[in-house]
């Protein structure tokens, strides 16, 4: 991030070749604004483009579908693609897109806002070793508890609509099916088990991407590739480790939409775990790891990808900026201010009645020569003690 001596001056233009022509970390400091702006449009573009494969994950983490639906996502993710392709057809897969459309936005606004906030507050933003790696995992742990609380309804409603054979038409009627059925507490059953995978998750995610890009990029540079390639790093690894986390919190959202009595029942992760273990063992609770991975890899290098560039874009635009000094007024505001003569130092001397403090301000007041006359001061700072001496 920008030094508070870089904030003064003015923002660069954006060069046609992007890669490697801005020095990213001179920019001045992003506001909220614009975090806010660019996390919106990352997590939009993240899970729209992503969504067909979150939908075929979902379905392959369910333990309570029909025997037809449980041999066709039990296989392989390209299996499973093909099954849906060919029963429902690849539209399918798309069913609840406008429910993480509609939450996406204010909620990944929310998200990175708070982690940029809490990077600052607790220092991570400039600090080194273990000091940045707790800092960042704190502040990716504070940012998603934010977003999940407002993404987590809209998160329910997705995965109902994405369920094998969903008769939910739209988000609207399947929210207020949802409402009617099982009530407000719907939305937020799973919230709990959610923070739970979400925490390690994201914590881990920021530390890996941070790390990674730091890594590859050590002269702080814009470069997307850096961007992308830490952003896949760091969706693998946070998928990969939470993914039994995952499982549980599926089942708690899809649970009432299932006939098995058992799932129903499920209050809550502790419920979840049980049920699974004892149906499926420890393989169970890796339900969907590939599908997982496959998704996170690209969404989170989307996002990371979509959120630096857009955060480069506008911060270089000046936007969410107050106006800035150029070159040139700072260097004529240099120019126009007084530089002291050694006779005012003097008089200065002279007022003090040969006090002690006036000599001491007299030295105060000499110091305030402007740096343009540095090749002078030793031979300067000699006359003037000499003087203030004699």
């Amino acid at each position: 991030m920008a030094s508070p001596s870089r904030l003064h001056a003015a923002p660069p233009s954006v060069p046609s070749n992007l890669e490697g022509e801005i020095d990213y970390e001179s920019l001045p400091a992003a506001s909220m604004g614009v975090s806010a702006l660019a996390g919106g449009l990352a997590g939009i573009t993240e899970h729209a483009l992503m969504f067909p494969v979150d939908a075929i994950k979902t379905r392959m983490q369910m333990i309570a579908a029909t025997p037809a639906s449980s041999a066709l996502y039990s296989g392989s993710l390209g299996t499973a693609w093909r099954g849906v392709a060919s029963t429902e057809g690849i539209a399918s897969l798309w069913r609840g897109v406008s429910s993480v459309v509609v939450g996406a936005g204010p909620a990944h606004a929310l998200h990175f806002t708070t982690y940029e906030y809490m990077k600052k507050a607790t220092g991570a933003e400039h600090a080194e070793g273990l000091r940045s790696v707790a800092g960042t995992a704190v502040s990716g742990g504070l940012a998603t508890m934010a977003n999940d609380g407002l993404m987590n309804p809209f998160d329910v409603v997705k995965q109902r609509m994405q369920m094998h054979g969903s008769m939910h038409t739209s988000v609207a009627q399947c929210a207020r099916d949802i409402l009617a059925r099982e009530g407000i507490g719907a939305f937020y059953v799973s919230y709990p088990t959610t923070i739970m995978m979400t925490i390690p998750f994201q914590s881990l995610q920021f530390v890996v991407y941070e790390q990674v890009r730091a890594l590859l990029n050590r002269e702080g540079h814009y470069n997307p590739l850096v961007h992308c390639v830490a952003g896949a790093a760091a969706g693998a690894v946070a998928a990969a480790v939470t993914t039994p986390l995952d499982v549980c919190k599926t089942l708690l959202q899809t649970r009432g939409s299932t006939h098995d009595a058992e799932v129903r029942a499920a209050g809550g992760m502790r419920d979840a775990v049980r049920l699974i273990w004892r149906r499926f063992g420890v393989r169970g609770l890796t339900r969907g790891i590939s599908a997982r991975i496959v998704s996170h890899m690209p969404s989170t290098a989307i996002c990371w990808t979509t959120y630096e560039f857009m955060k480069m874009s506008l911060s270089a635009a000046g936007v969410g900026h107050a106006p800035h000094a150029t070159p040139a007024s700072l260097s004529s505001t240099a120019t126009a201010a007084p530089t002291p003569s050694l006779s005012s130092v003097h008089a200065s001397r002279q007022s003090s009645h040969g006090s002690a403090s006036g000599a001491v301000r007299a030295v105060k007041e000499a110091a305030g020569i402007a740096s343009a006359s540095a090749p002078l001061v030793g031979d300067a700072e000699s006359r003037r003690m000499a003087h203030l001496s004699s």
